[in-house]
């Protein structure tokens, strides 16, 4: 995965001067409907009200200080002369969000784990079924990052997913999540897309010779009266960042019982030990 697709860029090289005046003049025109009165907005930008109509209308685009000025007073960047304004707003919010947390969630220092400390790649993982005491779930899931953050995603299994008489596509076996760092591991907050709940997996890494193993619990946020159990411990290991790494393994994933587990998956999982 990359951080932006090379079409895209290639093709907002190519938009005309016409397109780029339309587009202005679709957004400030959806900006300038929060306001009063047209006129009255004019005066507090300082602009002609027949200049303004001609943004308006994509006739006109204006110049970079007045650009400047009308991106400061709708608190916006000069991206609203280039994509729609939801798109704009959108990433806004997921900057401003990201800037919300990231002193309290994964410390003030980063929002994202290092490369070191959970890298990027395939990883196997294994924990008991929330709703059996004699079944395993082995899966795998992807863990890569994009504009400095680190992400997890995977699909469910379908012998699961049938069970709870949900859909066996792709679209709504999918689940994806996000993973901060912390003092001694990482979290990770996953979920289905348009899902009501999440799970909280923390992880923390395990001494061995390949040092790829990580150990911890994954936690579900449902109410005690709900079937099944809320916590388990999770076993994640490394495969690598080839599509052979995950591959070699992806047919032995699934519902199985602990004797269908990584032997050392197993002895990791402490299966019969209470949970601390």
């Amino acid at each position: 995965m990359t951080d932006s697709s090379p079409s895209t860029g290639k093709n907002r090289s190519k938009t005309k001067p016409s397109e780029l005046r339309l587009q202005f003049g679709q957004n400030l025109r959806k900006l300038s409907a929060k306001a009063e009165s047209i006129s009255g907005l004019c005066r507090e930008l300082g602009i002609n009200r027949t200049q303004y109509n001609r943004y308006l209308n994509g006739e006109s685009f204006p110049r970079p200080d007045v650009l400047h000025r009308i991106c400061s007073y709708f608190d916006l960047d000069a991206r609203i002369v280039l994509e729609p304004l939801e798109e704009v707003e959108d990433a806004r919010k997921r900057r401003v969000a990201g800037a919300e947390l990231s002193q309290f969630i994964g410390g003030i220092a980063a929002i994202s784990p290092s490369e070191t400390e959970f890298p990027n790649g395939f990883f196997r993982y294994s924990r008991r079924s929330f709703v059996s005491d004699t079944r395993f779930v082995t899966g795998l899931v992807l863990v890569y990052r994009e504009y400095g953050q680190a992400f997890i995603r995977g699909y469910e299994d379908r012998r699961m997913m049938k069970s709870q008489g949900l859909s066996l596509s792709r679209f709504t076996r999918e689940f994806r999540g996000t993973i901060f760092p912390q003092a001694n591991g990482i979290v990770a907050l996953v979920s289905r897309r348009n899902a009501q709940n999440l799970s909280f997996n923390f992880l923390t890494r395990v001494p061995s010779f390949a040092n790829n193993y990580w150990v911890g619990f994954s936690n579900r946020s449902v109410s005690e009266a709900e079937a099944g159990r809320i916590m388990e411990r999770v076993v994640f290991e490394h495969l690598g960042t080839r599509i052979s790494d995950a591959l070699r393994v992806a047919r032995k994933t699934g519902l199985h019982d602990a004797e269908g587990l990584p032997e050392y998956h197993r002895e990791l999982l402490r299966i019969g030990a209470p949970m601390g």
